[in-house]
């Protein structure tokens, strides 16, 4: 059964890491390399958040427009593009918006993707999917509103969506990956990859 050890070049940037059951917790406390042996299958071997000294670039600018001042018709307006992503490539671009349930139709046009609106949920989405450098993605349109209806106090916020491959935004990075109590030589890779989480934008 293999035996690792894995270490990084900047373990002080973590903060508030837990462990899956498997490190061997006084190996990392005293010398910060995670010590362990893998259970089967797809696993989460740590979490951890970076402390607030280190700032961490967000790799996604979103700048939005959307107000319902208009009477029955409300106006929106959203560009999205890449920001400090080391010429990586913003991939898998979804952008959500919650609109008021006064709202009862959409019409966009998208310089990028396809958009669609769910008259049920109210829900208006963006699939840009790859962001390309020179073609930065816009949607711009308006929304009508019910007759008789007010949105005026409305400010939905924006959720996005994006991947990033061979990228680790929090700067984190892996020093070496040892391998115990195992005969053949393995192939040892790491891949980094950088989703979005709880990412939203208030308008």
């Amino acid at each position: 059964m293999p035996d690792l050890s894995m270490s990084f070049i900047n373990p002080r940037l973590l903060d508030d890491v837990s462990f899956h059951p498997c490190v061997r917790l006084k190996r990392w406390e005293s010398e910060k390399v995670l010590s362990f042996i893998p259970p089967d299958g797809n696993f989460v071997l740590m979490s951890y958040h970076i402390s607030s000294q280190n700032q961490v670039a967000i790799p996604v600018y979103v700048r939005a427009m959307i107000n319902f001042n208009d009477g029955q018709i409300g106006k929106v307006d959203i560009t999205v593009g890449p920001k400090q992503t080391l010429g990586k490539t913003v991939d898998n671009v979804i952008i959500s918006v919650p609109l008021p349930k006064e709202v009862t139709g959409c019409s966009m046009t998208t310089s990028v993707g396809t958009y669609t609106f769910d008259p049920t949920s109210k829900q208006l989405k963006w699939d840009i999917g790859k962001i390309q450098p020179l073609k930065i993605p816009t949607m711009r349109g308006t929304c009508t509103i019910a007759t008789g209806a007010s949105c005026k106090a409305a400010h939905p916020t924006i959720h996005v969506d994006f991947k990033i491959s061979q990228l680790a935004v929090s700067g984190l990075k892996v020093n070496r990956l040892d391998m115990f109590n195992e005969n053949y030589k393995p192939f040892k890779g790491v891949k980094y990859i950088t989703k979005a989480g709880n990412f939203q934008v208030r308008t």
